[in-house]
């Protein structure tokens, strides 16, 4: 519960922020910038959130990247596009204050920081052909950063994804060709490019990092650079609040309560509750289970929890930023991006019938299984079905084209394999008829060219991870023995529910007054792009710029004027 009596303080900032992903790194950041003093309090024993895990890009229309490439974007055609995806689900003050700052969030921290970003050709807006969408996509990711640059003790504290890259170090530009390596020559150059760079990197001593952790190591770096302190192991136990405005919050500090005077403003920028069952089973459609989050361990929902007993209205706390993952027994989820995308590949539910375009944007996909999930064909878990080709031709859950499935999923029986259809739907439980005719309906579009059924090809998105060198990039007959099934939960990156904030990241009350003093960013707050997903970086690209829109409003309380 918030504190009501006047509190006796052990420290004072006048920036106070939860969280170290890339939303709390911005706040830091922008507040250093501003010079004020700021403190980052991190619940876990490493910073940098489910950002470090993430791919790192941003999704900010508008920006001088974008510019640069001749894109010709406009804050017109971009409000067409939210509009047109996000809809009235947000007050268009909100979105209209991420299009007006967005792109000078971007530049001032390109200007003023080491964070850098590189813009991703092709890579589109996820409903590119909607009013305002772009084909050639708004994204721009990291630049690779040298980890040598970190302190040692900043390197030691830095969470670290774990993706298996054999090595290398492996941009999202990368590895587009890279997962077509065994079947263009673009994807043999990038090959023997990535394969020379470690090469280079290992005579050197170069440690590059690449998407979500080159961002916050740079976010880091220039934190380092600018000053301001970074609490680990520091969890929200509260927030304090006098006469209604809150003040400061309390910390968990080696087992020892402190309180922390924020004389600006307190920013809550730690994520969502992805790994709290209790949240997830009121909140999420079910089933649901914290197994098949991606994101960060300690996003628990302390904040969402703190803001609620100080008076915070919230929305959006029933969806979550999906993605489809596989959970192999004893390990992280395997969120399937690219791998959704490639030919002679079918998702199917336990009847044995498709359900969805499988190539759709990651997050639609996870709202089909939902949508689609009845007694006697569940699709929680689904089936996803590809044949001995396209196990041979493309990178699937990282492993490299005709690389075996690990021997512990096969033998476990994680991993279905088998020589006919028919012995493929005994292993899974499908009706082996329906499967049958799943397949041999699915292999007739392939041949044709067109999926008459969900449309899996129709978007310049679907045909981003599919094969160039086919007619129909994303369709290929499933024919050849032996056939694999893999089964598919609807994971998340991340909940989208939290404190409702307005254009300027202050936490409102129900009746729509502003609680001062609590401002609330990323994942944190609840998600200014609604209901939908726009973009690669539409997580990112948000938490960042509200994240410097609070502090900014801080600083210009602070300055009186």
């Amino acid at each position: 519960m918030p504190e009501h009596r006047t509190p006796s303080w052990d420290h004072t900032y006048d920036v106070v922020v939860i969280g170290s992903g890339a939303a709390g790194m911005a706040a830091a950041l922008t507040a250093r910038l501003r010079g004020l003093t700021v403190l980052v309090a991190e619940k876990t024993d490493r910073y940098g959130g489910s950002t470090a895990l993430s791919g790192g890009a941003i999704w900010v229309p508008g920006n001088f990247h974008l510019d640069a490439a001749g894109l010709g974007d406009t804050v017109e055609k971009a409000r067409a596009y939210l509009d047109a995806t996000v809809g009235d689900r947000v007050p268009a003050v909100r979105k209209d204050a991420y299009l007006a700052h967005g792109p000078a969030m971007v530049r001032e921290f390109h200007d003023r920081t080491a964070v850098r970003f590189v813009y991703t050709p092709g890579y589109s807006d996820y409903y590119p052909e909607r009013l305002g969408g772009l084909a050639q996509g708004r994204s721009v990711e990291p630049e690779v950063f040298d980890f040598r640059k970190l302190r040692p003790e900043l390197r030691a504290t830095m969470r670290r994804a774990g993706l298996p890259t054999y090595g290398l170090t492996i941009t999202s530009r990368d590895f587009r060709h890279l997962n077509m390596a065994a079947r263009t020559w673009a994807g043999k150059r990038t090959s023997v490019k990535l394969g020379l760079r470690a090469l280079a990197d290992l005579a050197t001593g170069r440690r590059p990092l690449a998407l979500g952790e080159a961002l916050i190591a740079r976010m880091r770096y220039s934190m380092d650079r600018l000053g301001g302190d970074l609490w680990l192991s520091a969890p929200l136990t509260g927030l304090v609040t006098e006469d209604g405005r809150v003040t400061g919050v309390r910390l968990d500090r080696a087992g020892k309560e402190v309180t922390v005077r924020a004389a600006g403003g307190v920013v809550l920028a730690s994520g969502g509750f992805s790994h709290s069952s209790r949240l997830r089973e009121k909140y999420l459609p079910a089933p649901t289970s914290s197994a098949w989050s991606s994101a960060a361990e300690g996003q628990t929902g302390d904040a969402l929890e703190a803001a609620v007993a100080a008076g915070a209205a919230t929305d959006l706390m029933d969806k979550v930023w999906g993605a489809p993952s596989v959970v192999a027994p004893g390990e992280k989820p395997f969120f399937l991006v690219a791998d959704r995308g490639i030919p002679g590949m079918v998702i199917v539910d336990q009847s044995g019938a498709r359900y969805a375009n499988e190539a759709a944007p990651y997050h639609e996909f996870v709202d089909a299984m939902y949508a689609h999930d009845r007694p006697g064909a569940s699709t929680v878990p689904s089936w996803l079905i590809l044949d001995a080709t396209s196990k041979a031709r493309y990178v699937f859950m990282g492993l490299l084209p005709g690389q075996p499935f690990p021997k512990k999923w096969t033998a476990s029986g994680f991993v279905k394999r088998a020589g006919t259809v028919e012995e493929l739907a005994a292993q899974t439980g499908m009706p082996a008829g329906r499967l049958r005719a799943t397949l041999d309906r699915f292999n007739g579009f392939a041949r044709a060219g067109r999926d008459e059924d969900f449309g899996r090809g129709d978007s310049v998105y679907d045909r981003y991870y599919g094969d160039p060198t086919l007619p129909a990039p994303n369709l290929a007959p499933l024919t050849k023995p032996p056939f694999y099934a893999v089964p598919v939960h609807p994971g998340d990156i991340g909940t989208k529910g939290g404190p409702v904030t307005d254009a300027t990241a202050r936490v409102l009350r129900e009746d729509g007054s502003v609680i001062e003093g609590l401002y609330a960013s990323g994942n944190a707050s609840a998600a200014v792009m609604g209901e939908t997903y726009p973009g690669p970086g539409a997580t990112i690209g948000p938490a960042m710029t509200f994240s410097w829109i609070a502090v900014n409003a801080i600083a210009k309380a602070l300055d009186g004027s």
